[in-house]
């Protein structure tokens, strides 16, 4: 399947006129979806039991539904207006009437793994919230989008890990967090061209960093320090959350470490081109992933045979928004 995402509101949108499909086919759809845009899907899934496939799959299709219909359609107000149709099917989905695809393959794996809703109403407020607001006063204005952006991906996985707890949504929270972060300080240049800007103001003002300097686009020494600055707050969630690998059945703990290592090696990427996101991108290649992926593996059979260390605990960095449970 091609990923031609107009072609797919045209065909499973608020205007379309289909029949509901069957459990089995809706699962196959969302399986094509994944397959077609989550590349690294093919490693994850030799390492998670078979018996979760279908559930992850679930949960990365309405992930890419929601993330599309915020980012890949013309228009602000028609964004948060289909938004709200996803949202209404979601409801719907939860009164067992939705007929969309996703929504008949989610609700097997939201009443298996007893998931709360909440979580997938708080992806798609993240997703409205993006089209509304373009700037960050601090810290902890961001760190509350991620709460709602981020870590809903992380308690869901946990729920389907039946790992479900207090302490390891914490620590999930951080590592997500710290994704979210490292993803914005890859792309400051690509998120700004779409009118979205997350290096939190009151940061911006601490280093000199202007609005004049802003709009210039170029990597001034007021924006490297400035950024020096976030890509040490990102380490941080994410070191802060790693001690989650330890805690969880062997089984998911090479995933976990890969999401981990994946997002230091992001931040290590930044720190290589000097800070300088502007002019350059930096990429996790295909040969970085390879070395992450065994040294996950590495470190989880030197676990078991006693050589490896837990992970260090790590204090988060002081944000002020209240972690719910």
């Amino acid at each position: 399947m091609t990923w031609d995402f107009s072609q797919q509101l045209a065909d499973w949108g608020p205007d379309s006129d289909y029949e509901p499909v069957s459990l089995s086919a809706a699962r196959e759809y969302c399986q094509k979806v994944t397959v077609e845009h989550y590349e690294n899907f093919a490693v994850i899934s030799r390492l998670l039991p078979k018996e979760l496939h279908s559930h992850f799959q679930s949960v990365y299709a309405f992930c890419r539904w929601s993330d599309d219909l915020g980012d890949e359609v013309e228009g602000d107000q028609k964004s948060l207006d289909l938004l709200a149709w996803w949202k209404s099917e979601l409801q719907k989905f939860d009164r067992g009437q939705s007929r969309h695809p996703v929504f008949i393959a989610l609700k097997g794996t939201i009443d298996e793994f007893n998931i709360p809703i909440e979580l997938f109403e708080n992806l798609i407020s993240a997703f409205e919230q993006d089209q509304v607001k373009t700037e960050y006063q601090n810290l902890e204005e961001l760190k509350d989008y991620c709460r709602r952006s981020a870590d809903p991906v992380g308690r869901i996985v946990l729920h389907l890990f039946r790992e479900a707890t207090p302490e390891k949504f914490e620590l999930s929270d951080r590592i997500c967090t710290g994704l979210q972060l490292a993803n914005f300080w890859q792309d400051v240049a690509r998120d700004y061209e779409i009118g979205r800007l997350y290096l939190p103001k009151e940061d911006r003002e601490k280093f000199g960093y202007t609005d004049e300097m802003l709009e210039q686009k170029t990597s001034t020494p007021e924006f490297v320090a400035l950024l020096k600055y976030e890509v040490s707050i990102a380490r941080k969630f994410l070191l802060s959350g790693r001690p989650l690998v330890d805690r969880l059945p062997p089984k998911y703990q090479v995933d976990i470490d890969l999401f981990v290592r994946g997002g230091l090696c992001i931040l290590d990427r930044i720190e290589q081109v000097g800070f300088k996101t502007w002019e350059t991108r930096p990429k996790v290649t295909k040969f970085d992933g390879v070395k992450l992926f065994f040294s996950a593996v590495l470190r989880k059979w030197g676990r078991r045979i006693g050589w490896a260390p837990k992970f260090a605990d790590v204090e988060p960095p002081n944000v002020k928004i209240e972690v719910s449970i």
